[in-house]
């Protein structure tokens, strides 16, 4: 690990004005530190913000949620908001990490986590995300858990974020603060897909601070929940994932709010599967259908070719968990 300084700041004002003159934000660190570790990030400068009041959740006018960016994922998981109203972001946060690293992990953190892919994390590889212009190791090396959607010739790591999959589903928004005051970034265009820019990964100008995420108000009643595929049952990131909404009225979709970690190079939106819910009545059939249009675009690579497969199945499952079937 390098050298570098530490600064704890009380107010916002003050980690602004570290964060203009290049300070790295820190709080739960469970990333940022290991990263650091492991000499793949090399700040000169942290700034402590756990102190900073941005750890409230509540619900917003009409029937929304609001989490604060330094809620732990333990805290927002369990909270009785959050449970009651998006039992998704619980199901997602729970089965993330291991109960220690949920008790100090941000819900902030935890979006803005950098990919696990390991080419990226062995500073003797090649990588565009790490070493901008040096290549992308994973294209012809083992990418058995690498990405088959949002890829480019540049990058085809995974964001390993599960409750982004979550927000992702749900349409949430990142409220954000910064030199030049507040700002709302939708939640699908706050993370980046690599393009030819992988080492770009969020929409954040510099010396921003995530201050909190919000997700909008959504018709009544509202099912949803998250299913998580991974090669063991804890500790492990997600092959793939996905997270439902449905608003069901009257034997009909109304609304339908899906998407898929594991598969993408950010939370995977899956608009053609949600277009072909909305308007019918729930059914066996309907689930296999919609769920047959979540791999449209997929570029699977030599080791991956089974995600594919893996998406549809896993869509499909959870279309008829939280939907039910006649």
């Amino acid at each position: 690990m390098f050298p570098f300084s530490y600064t704890r700041v009380s107010d916002t004002d003050e980690a602004l004005d570290a964060g203009r003159r290049g300070g790295r934000y820190i709080a739960g660190g469970t990333t940022l530190v290991d990263l650091m570790r492991e000499t793949v990030e090399r700040p000169e400068s942290l700034v402590d913000i756990s102190g900073l009041p941005l750890r409230e959740v509540r619900a917003t006018e009409g029937g929304g949620l609001r989490i604060g960016a330094l809620v732990r994922m333990a805290e927002a998981a369990a909270h009785p908001k959050v449970r009651t109203l998006y039992p998704v972001i619980s199901e997602s946060l729970e089965l993330s990490a291991s109960a220690q690293l949920r008790n100090m992990a941000t819900i902030g953190g935890n979006i803005m986590q950098r990919t696990r892919c390991t080419y990226f994390r062995d500073v003797t590889a090649d990588c565009n995300k790490r070493e901008p212009g040096s290549g992308c190791a994973a294209l012809e090396g083992h990418n058995r858990t690498h990405a088959i959607l949002g890829t480019s010739d540049a990058c085809v790591a995974t964001h390993p974020s599960d409750v982004a999959v979550a927000f992702a589903a749900l349409e949430a928004t990142v409220h954000l603060l910064g030199p030049d005051g507040e700002r709302r970034v939708p939640f699908a265009d706050f993370l980046l897909r690599p393009g030819n820019t992988p080492h770009r990964e969020q929409a954040l100008r510099k010396g921003e601070l995530v201050t909190a995420v919000e997700v909008p108000a959504l018709p009544r009643p509202l099912k949803s929940g998250y299913l998580k595929v991974r090669d063991r049952q804890s500790y492990e990131f997600a092959l793939t994932s996905a997270a439902v909404a449905l608003h069901i009225r009257g034997g009909v979709i109304r609304e339908a709010k899906v998407a898929s970690g594991g598969v993408g190079t950010v939370p995977w939106k899956l608009p053609a599967v949600e277009r072909h819910l909305v308007g019918e009545r729930p059914s066996a059939a309907l689930w296999t259908a919609a769920a047959e249009k979540a791999a449209d675009g997929a570029r699977p690579l030599k080791h991956n070719r089974f995600k594919t497969e893996l998406l549809k199945r896993t869509v499909e499952r959870q279309l008829r968990v939280v939907g039910g079937t006649k």
